[in-house]
């Protein structure tokens, strides 16, 4: 297979099987991966966040994996900066970049121009609402908004989730009104990208988001949250991952393993499904399904 492209991104919920789609293009097309999910660039957060195996690599190059300290906060201006650095250096050496992840925005915030506003911002608090937006859903966040400014929350869409979390930024800001923001919309592509989308059906996507979470049990992801519970890691940006904040209740003596590993699933399963939703309505994807011979119509 030959292209032209200057990136292609593959994108998927949880457990659609990005992972090994990604391997085979790579070695189809002479490409290097860049992580593209949030939580997988901690480092010491190998289980819990289904980070691809040194013999899953199969020698593909892989980067902005594991350079984080679970202590340490990481905003979507930062993984914009680094990804688009790195996407240079491999088209340098010839290779395609290929972004893989479940991370929307981030994905999203690469190939658009999006212009982060030359404000000063608090980091701490954009993480916190991205967090929250993955964990709670839109609605939530929208509701959020209103209560801290009615104004701003009745002219922004509840779909519109850049703009809700930026403006619920803007009222943490002493003396910055909404209207001040230079936040730029990111509606126009940046790159010559192709963006392929990982999906099935949904019975079937839950049983495997189900399997993968009884498989992390059976791998070690007790031990591995245990290990960051017991370096009192907490109230940090990477510890709000899914499977990591149920343990630490789990830890705490709140619930039983039996009520987290229930949770767990449920929680995956409900953030699938947002995934799912943020990919139809703000990316323009082409889905494949799991399916080889389709993707090659693409080059």
């Amino acid at each position: 297979m030959k292209t032209n492209l200057d990136v292609v991104a593959i994108i998927g919920p949880t457990a659609s099987g990005k992972t090994a789609l990604s391997i085979r293009l790579a070695k189809e097309m002479n490409g290097e991966v860049i992580n593209g999910d949030s939580m997988q660039i901690y480092k010491r957060m190998d289980i819990g966040t289904a980070k691809i195996t040194e013999q899953e690599m199969d020698g593909v190059p892989h980067h902005l994996l594991s350079f984080k300290e679970p202590t340490d906060s990481f905003s979507v201006a930062e993984y914009q900066k680094l990804v688009r650095e790195k996407m240079a250096e491999i088209q340098s050496r010839g290779k395609l970049p290929i972004v893989v992840g479940g991370t929307g925005l981030y994905v999203q915030s690469v190939l658009y121009d999006f212009q982060f506003t030359k404000q000063e911002v608090n980091e701490e608090a954009r993480s916190k609402y991205y967090d929250e937006l993955e964990q709670f859903g839109p609605e939530v966040m929208h509701q959020k908004l209103a209560q801290v400014d009615a104004e701003a929350a009745a002219q922004i869409h509840p779909n519109n989730t850049r703009r809700v979390i930026r403006a619920l930024e803007m009222a943490e800001l002493a003396g910055v009104s909404r209207a001040e923001d230079q936040f730029n919309r990111g509606d126009v592509p940046l790159y010559n990208h192709l963006i392929i989308g990982m999906n099935m059906d949904r019975e079937k996507l839950y049983e495997r988001i189900n399997l993968r979470v009884d498989l992390m049990l059976e791998a070690g992801l007790v031990e591995e949250v245990y290990a960051l519970y017991a370096d009192e890691i907490r109230d940090v940006q990477s510890i709000k991952a899914i499977g990591y904040k149920e343990l630490y209740a789990y830890f705490d003596g709140l619930l039983t393993l039996e009520e987290v590993t229930e949770q767990i699933k449920q929680n995956s399963r409900r953030y699938a499904k947002r995934q799912l939703t943020y990919f139809r309505n703000k990316m323009d994807v082409q889905w494949i399904g799991n399916d080889w011979d389709k993707l090659k119509t693409f080059f």
